[in-house]
């Protein structure tokens, strides 16, 4: 198969710091792939590199056979959660209409055509009951599934999500996770979900990028999220444990060697 994503050889470093390097990476159509790492391992910063945002220090990354290119739309983009201001007019309706057609300007042509799109992805993620209500006034989860429905609009090939779940409770992350599973398995979309977490996700992941200390590993969670592979990573020893189905990373590697990473943002990498 012919992979929807491609890296050969690719580095990224700001100075001296260097985030990875040489990394090969294909991804296909269909697959959930998870970004894992500590703060500041360059998660983040690979969707910009996929979304045309951030230049590679060395090698080349390639979208559909083609080079990576801004504003393309052939990826779909959920960012990090954040709250609407609750004096924001922007309807729910309206938010979701910026990803059909948010991209050109003047007044909208084919207004009945654009409006049926909405409706069917505001039915899609569940959010038909508040498509009127003004965004700043619905919970986080709430908006989060608007956002899930913009970035589905245009039926990407490739869907790049940043941290989604942060700040839902259970249930939200739950229903945003099945959504973007759902995208993958029965549109054939190549999912790239960072987070910080994996256990959210651990049904729907088939493959991890776990970046730490600027080296990484790539594999099923079965071979990438383990005792042996982690400690190497982090060059001290870390424990993953796995309880009720949940998998628990204990061991804070030396902090001056892994960018300053503190003990919350290293163990809760997967639970």
């Amino acid at each position: 198969m012919t992979p929807v994503v491609s890296l050969r050889g690719a580095s990224l470093a700001f100075g001296n710091r260097i985030l990875w390097e040489n990394l090969d990476l294909d991804i296909h159509r269909g697959e959930f792939f998870a970004v894992l790492g500590p703060n500041g391992s360059g998660k983040t910063t690979l969707l910009k590199v996929l979304l045309g945002l951030q230049e590679l220090t060395t090698g080349t990354a390639v979208l559909d056979g083609r080079p990576v290119e801004r504003g393309s739309r052939r990826i779909g983009y959920i960012p990090q959660q954040k709250n609407f201001d609750p004096d924001t007019p922007l309807r729910a309706r309206d938010l979701v209409g910026l990803g059909v057609d948010g991209h050109r300007w003047g007044v909208r042509l084919g207004a009945a055509a654009a409006n049926r799109k909405i409706d069917r992805l505001l039915e899609l993620v569940g959010a038909e009951d508040y498509a009127k209500v003004p965004v700043g006034q619905l919970s986080g989860g709430e908006q989060q599934r608007l956002r899930v429905a913009q970035a589905l609009a245009t039926d990407p090939n490739v869907l790049l999500c940043d941290e989604p779940l942060l700040s839902l409770d259970l249930q939200h992350q739950q229903a945003v996770s099945g959504l973007i599973n759902d995208q993958c398995r029965q549109h054939d979309s190549a999912v790239v979900f960072v987070t910080h977490e994996i256990n959210p996700i651990m049904d729907y992941v088939d493959r991890v990028l776990y970046l730490a200390g600027g080296r990484f590993r790539v594999g099923t969670p079965a071979e990438v999220m383990t005792t042996e592979v982690l400690s190497d990573l982090y060059g001290s020893h870390v424990e993953v444990i796995h309880s009720n189905g949940r998998m628990v990373v204990v061991g804070i590697p030396d902090a001056t060697t892994h960018h300053h990473q503190d003990a919350h943002a290293i163990a809760g990498e997967a639970g």
